[in-house]
């Protein structure tokens, strides 16, 4: 048995993002690439990063990555006022947190999600921890790119 991710799974991400950013804004997403990383090709962290590790019958991490600017610009279309750095943090943890709950209904009640953990990162953070053969969805809204980064597996 392939304990893999396919291709199928990985929609799951991109309507998980597409879902969230339109929620949010009522706004489209645009998905400018998906794909699995091969020799050294993550992409450049940004600012804030937050992460849910999964266990149960899969494991790994889920990544969500983004510009200050765009998570302050998120908050403004939130209604939120208070764009201080624990708010932007929060509100990083919040997405990543959405994405991996959508990710659940798809994988099921055995993909146990943690709470996010949230930092200020630079450059090189992802490619420092993120495992080759993850897989990468690049996201544009308005002039803001984000990254996701999907490393799961399924362990049974």
């Amino acid at each position: 048995m392939n304990n893999n991710i396919d291709e199928k799974d990985i929609l799951t991400f991109v309507d998980a993002v597409s879902g969230f950013f339109f929620q949010v804004t009522q706004e489209k997403v645009e998905i400018k690439a998906a794909y699995l990383t091969e020799g050294g090709m993550v992409p450049s962290t940004y600012d804030l990063t937050s992460y849910i590790t999964l266990s149960g019958d899969y494991v790994g991490r889920i990544y969500f990555s983004a510009p200050r600017s765009m998570v302050a610009h998120l908050l403004m279309a939130m209604g939120e006022q208070n764009r201080l750095e624990d708010r932007l943090l929060d509100a990083t943890g919040e997405i990543a947190n959405t994405i991996s709950g959508n990710a659940r209904k798809h994988f099921g009640e055995t993909m146990e999600v943690s709470v996010p953990t949230t930092q200020a990162t630079d450059a090189n953070w992802l490619k420092s921890v993120v495992p080759p053969h993850s897989y990468v969805i690049l996201v544009k809204w308005k002039q803001y790119r984000a990254s996701v980064v999907v490393d799961i597996q399924r362990v049974v």
